[in-house]
């Protein structure tokens, strides 16, 4: 096997191993944003709660009366 041959197959894996991105960071972003309606989902249903908006309007008047 010649040296140029042995370049040529050194070039065309390593073409193979450093593939084209493309689209990668579209998917990081649908990932992301997947994860923020979940959190925003879980936190509506715990704010929705009855305990947690007693404490919360506890909160708010407490804060109102003092000032």
């Amino acid at each position: 096997m010649t040296l140029s041959r042995s370049r040529s197959r050194l070039r065309t894996r390593l073409r193979l191993f450093v593939r084209d991105d493309t689209g990668a960071v579209t998917v990081e972003y649908a990932i992301v944003i997947m994860a923020a309606v979940a959190l925003a989902g879980t936190l509506v249903t715990i704010l929705r709660s009855g305990q947690v908006k007693q404490v919360l309007l506890d909160l708010v008047q407490r804060a109102l009366t003092v000032a």
